[in-house]
């Protein structure tokens, strides 16, 4: 599942990539975009905002993407073959001379004016890796609902953008308690420390494709509870839980150890 430091590096991939070039294929495939032709137009950004990606071109246009669960941007050289789905989960596409960007399952695709940018990002907390990166208001909007579970607050992107639910069970395992504990009950220097290792987590995974928060390198230890249901927990062995119905978990549940973390969790 995409999450911030993914956004991260997908955005500055397709920059790389398409800005300061012209546009020679344009082919937007949702019904309100159908006959949007920017061909002959020259891509002058791909920003990442959060969890959103704004790719910026002449005219003062900008594409807004949003990959939800599965949608994903792929870079293909003239000629080679398209493998990031079949042709009918295609909604995007955007073409250079030297690169093609073909955008797959994008639940969120529309164009606006640039300045209207903020009708679509305006709404978002601090991004934990942009310039407006602001720890103690992301501090002050995480705890700005006491009564609220841990895990709720940090997927909120109005505390702070960039979090999912990998990050948000990792934190909460950091942080030694679970996601249900209540904001408003963390020790004092817990929120502190809680946004600064969010930070720093995403800072340090931005440029990898490979998600890691288990310091050491090695390849069979990269994360302490998420996705690691039944299996012995690195700190005290004991098997990481689950919540959600069924015998195997999905993308969206919440996972934790029982010894390390305190605090509430389902029955």
């Amino acid at each position: 599942m995409p999450e911030g430091d993914t956004i991260w590096l997908a955005a500055h991939r397709l920059h790389d990539a398409l800005a300061g070039r012209l546009l020679t294929r344009s082919d937007l495939r949702v019904p309100r975009l159908a006959t949007v032709d920017l061909t002959g137009r020259a891509v002058t950004a791909v920003v990442p905002r959060g969890k959103h990606l704004l790719t910026r071109v002449e005219g003062g246009l900008t594409l807004h993407s949003h990959l939800r669960m599965d949608g994903a941007w792929k870079l293909y050289a003239p000629g080679e073959r398209w493998r990031g789905g079949p042709g009918h989960e295609i909604r995007a596409i955007l073409g250079t001379a030297e690169r093609t960007a073909v955008g797959y399952r994008l639940p969120v695709l529309e164009l606006l004016r640039t300045a209207d940018e903020p009708t679509v990002v305006g709404h978002l907390g601090p991004d934990l890796l942009g310039p407006d990166w602001d720890a103690d208001e992301a501090v002050r909007r995480l705890l700005s609902d006491p009564a609220r579970p841990l895990g709720e607050a940090l997927l909120d992107q109005r505390n702070l953008a960039g979090i999912g639910n990998v990050y948000k069970c990792e934190l909460a395992f950091l942080a030694r308690v679970t996601p249900w504990f209540p904001v408003g009950d963390l020790p004092a220097d817990v929120p502190e420390r809680l946004v600064a290792t969010a930070r720093r987590l995403l800072e340090e995974n931005k440029d990898r494709f490979e998600r890691r928060t288990v310091p050491g390198g090695r390849s069979d230890r990269k994360l302490y509870v998420y996705g690691r249901a039944r299996r012995p927990c690195y700190r005290c062995g004991a098997p990481i839980r689950w919540d959600g119905g069924g015998d195997q978990p999905t993308d969206r549940v919440s996972y934790w150890c029982p010894r390390c973390q305190s605090g509430p969790a389902p029955a």
